[in-house]
Formats: C-alpha cells, sequence, structure tokens
C-alpha cells in the first residue's frame, strides 16, 4: 500500500525535498509551512494546521495536526443490496470512464459480476469509451445512441442486472459544466429513475475529481453535492501532479469521505485512501522514522 501510495505522490515528493532536501527530526515551523503551502494546501487551512504547533515540528507533531483534518464519518461498508447501483459522477476529462472500469476491475477481483450502463448520452466518445472498456475487462454493458434519455439507461441497466443476478451496476453520468441547471436535472430524474427501478438506488453516488486541479475542484464538489447529494469522493490523477496536499483542503472543505485515489492508468490502479497512510506517505518525504 505505500509503495502505490509513494507513486502516486511522486511528484508532490519531488517538490517537497525541492524546500527540504534533508530529512530531519525537526524542522522550523515556517518550512513546514511552505511546504504545506506548495504541495497546495489551501492558506487558511495551513494557518489552522500551524497554530497548535511549536517553532521547532517533530514527525508526531505534524502527524496529529494533518490527521486532524480528517474529521468526518467515512463509511466505506457497501449495503447489502444485489444489484448494488452506484452512480459515477464528475466534470468531463476528470477520469470517470477510466475509474469506472477500475471500480469495475475490483469488484471482479472479488468475483463478484458487474454491468455498466454509458449514461453519459451527451458524448458519443464516452459511450464508445466504457464500450471499450467493457469488452476489454469482458462484461456487460447497456448502451444506447448519442442524444437519447440517460434515465432510460440507468433503467435497463438496473433492469438487466437484476433479471440476470448481478452483483455491481456502474452508472456513468454526462459530465458537462457543472453550472448548467439542465444537467442537475438530469442528474435528478436518473436518480428518481433508479430508485423506481430498485429499492433505494442508487445506493452510492461517488465523484470524481481531478487532483491535478489540485483545489480549484472543491467548487465543483459543491455544486454537485448542492445539487444530488454526493456519498464519497474519488481522486483521481495524483500520479501527475505535485499538488498532493489538496487533498486535505478537499476533506476539510467537503467533509465528504475519499473512498480511493487513483494511481495510474491501468485497471488495477486504484487504492483504498486510508488518511492515516497519507499523512505518513507525505511525512516521509520530511522527516527520519
Amino acid at each position: 500500500m505505500f509503495n502505490f501510495l509513494k507513486k502516486a505522490f511522486s511528484k508532490t515528493g519531488e517538490a517537497i525535498q525541492e524546500i527540504a532536501p534533508q530529512k530531519r527530526k525537526e524542522i522550523p515551523k515556517e518550512e513546514f509551512e511552505d511546504i504545506l503551502l506548495e504541495s497546495d494546501v489551501h492558506f487558511e487551512l495551513v494557518e489552522r494546521i500551524l497554530e497548535p504547533l511549536p517553532r521547532l515540528v517533530n514527525r508526531i507533531q505534524a502527524f496529529n495536526s494533518l490527521i486532524s483534518v480528517f474529521q468526518y464519518k467515512a463509511d466505506f461498508k457497501e449495503s447489502d443490496a444485489k444489484p448494488f447501483v452506484e452512480m459515477i459522477i464528475g466534470v468531463n476529462g476528470a477520469g470517470k470512464t477510466t475509474t469506472i472500469a477500475k471500480l469495475a476491475y475490483q469488484y471482479m477481483q472479488k468475483d463478484k459480476s458487474v454491468i455498466l450502463g454509458a449514461g453519459d448520452t451527451f458524448r458519443a466518445a464516452a459511450i464508445e469509451q466504457l464500450t471499450l472498456w467493457a469488452k476489454k475487462l469482458e462484461i456487460p454493458i447497456v448502451a444506447t445512441q448519442q442524444g437519447h434519455d440517460p434515465s432510460g439507461v440507468v433503467f435497463d441497466t438496473i433492469a438487466s442486472a437484476k433479471a440476470k443476478r448481478i452483483d455491481h451496476v456502474i452508472i456513468d453520468t454526462a459530465g458537462r459544466l457543472h453550472t448548467q441547471t439542465n444537467l442537475g436535472e438530469e442528474l435528478k430524474k436518473m436518480i428518481r429513475v433508479a430508485g423506481k427501478a430498485a429499492d433505494g438506488a442508487p445506493h452510492r453516488k461517488l465523484l470524481i475529481l481531478d487532483g491535478t486541479q489540485g483545489s480549484s475542484s472543491i467548487n465543483q464538489a459543491k455544486v454537485f453535492n448542492d445539487m444530488i447529494g454526493i456519498d464519497g469522493i474519488i481522486i483521481t490523477k495524483l500520479d501527475g501532479t505535485a499538488k498532493g496536499g489538496s487533498i486535505l483542503t478537499i476533506a476539510d472543505e467537503l467533509k465528504i469521505p475519499i473512498f480511493y485515489i487513483g494511481t495510474g492508468e491501468k485497471p488495477e490502479d486504484l487504492i483504498r485512501f486510508k488518511a492515516n497512510e497519507y499523512v505518513n506517505t507525505i511525512l516521509d518525504e520530511i522527516f527520519i522514522r
């Protein structure tokens, strides 16, 4: 796990090493501040993190201060519903399609059956990409033509899963600009239809955030959460950015559990997020263990 995290935060680690080339048992508070700001932690949060710390900061003090940010209830337990229906939300380019494939792959590794629903009917490319992943993973998909009603895809995917006794349903959604009200209404309709197709569905609504956008992705998250309520977050593309500290800002601002982080392009490049392991991975770049 730590190796995967080290890979995910390699660019963040490089940025930290430019500020603090030598690992030490203690570092000045001002240097710790520079590291946090360079890693894309929001300024106001940095001030709160630093407030209880002494002039010279050791690893234990730094860990306690950083871990305190993750004070939300993180319930990863899936319901016993069969099928277990997940709706994947996020703007175009955040990595929704690849993340859906990664989630499907994870479930398959647990000997669970999966069906995909190509609910982003706004873009032909989205339907094609998801269909390609379904073929690659050898799992069924419900897809229609561009411009068709996405709620119909939701209903048909869940109905097919129930008929075939499939364990997991993963539904893609359109990722047009989050400021468009018609997108919000479309998502609400898809959720209503899912609830009619299966009791309690969707059982989980996961928001995909692009890690390379750092703290700026928070506004997207707030709008989607206000629209439909988000159950958890998956942060993608962290292996390609030095903004690994933005996870702290995202956790602090949204108080929504971070479920997974994406660490690459392959189906297996998705790992469960654990706050203590994340904090330790960052501190490993600063302090001697």
